[in-house]
């Protein structure tokens, strides 16, 4: 891991700060290069290596946006189970109940093909669809993460700010919800690696990722060995570089250090 590269007189934020910074601009270095050294390959990869290189962005930038749609859909999700209204109760578990239980390949093509037909007039780009599907899809996830987060805050630690007079607000945002957060880092760090790798199902609508541009190359060379290779290992650097971002950001705030 980058973290274990800096001094270790360096304090956590600056050690963490370095290290997500590092993987920020290696992560550009590679994306940016990425084309180039493909081309270096020998045939089918060569010839075709910038599209390659598009499909890794393509791949990277529908993480990111379903991504980050997911952790504000999983927020509202957690908080909306632990409300005392039972509607809401209601909506949230039922919108976890059936994300966690369909496939997420049969969520994609019901976004892009489906919901046009419910709602007329919404005809989403193949990108956009797989965007919500995807972020339907994680936000469901993180909603329990989160969930259990906020339940394994101790009781205590409530009553006591509320007997402290701090509105009910505050008593969330500067007691509870930090602290549920940090606790629910790890799952909601996997579940966004996670979501890079089941981000390759977006080409069954034709979204043009990774996964796309290799079934399209190696249908058009009949070589699928190398073609599905490249993906493999591209997809491999791929995770590695955000691992190390989620990393650096999960060792920010483990205050305890229980983060190697």
């Amino acid at each position: 891991m980058l973290v274990a590269l800096w001094p270790a007189r360096w304090s956590r934020p600056q050690r963490s700060n370095a290290t997500l910074v590092a993987a920020l601009v290696l992560m550009a270095l590679v994306l940016s290069l990425l084309g180039r050294l493909l081309s270096l390959f020998p045939e089918p990869i060569g010839s075709n290596a910038a599209l390659f290189a598009e499909g890794a962005l393509t791949t990277l930038e529908l993480t990111v946006v379903a991504g980050l749609a997911g952790l504000v859909l999983g927020t509202a999700a957690a908080l909306a189970r632990t409300s005392r209204l039972a509607w809401l109760r209601g909506v949230a578990s039922f919108y976890i109940w059936a994300i966690r239980g369909t496939p997420l390949l049969v969520q994609i093509l019901f976004v892009y093909f489906a919901l046009p037909v419910l709602v007329p007039g919404l005809n989403l780009p193949d990108f956009a669809a797989a965007a919500v599907a995807l972020g339907l899809n994680v936000g469901a996830y993180n909603a329990e993460a989160i969930r259990a987060g906020l339940l394994a805050v101790p009781r205590g630690q409530t009553e006591a700010a509320r007997a402290l007079g701090l509105p009910r607000a505050r008593v969330f945002l500067d007691v509870v919800f930090p602290q549920a957060f940090k606790i629910a880092l790890p799952p909601l760090v996997s579940n966004f690696v996670a979501l890079l790798k089941d981000s390759s199902l977006a080409y069954v609508i034709g979204v043009v990722e990774l996964t796309n541009v290799g079934n399209r190359v190696q249908s058009a060379t009949f070589q699928p060995v190398a073609t599905l290779t490249t993906v493999a290992i591209t997809y491999l650097i791929l995770t590695t570089l955000v691992t190390q971002v989620t990393h650096a950001i999960e060792h920010r705030f483990d205050v305890e250090g229980q983060v190697k």
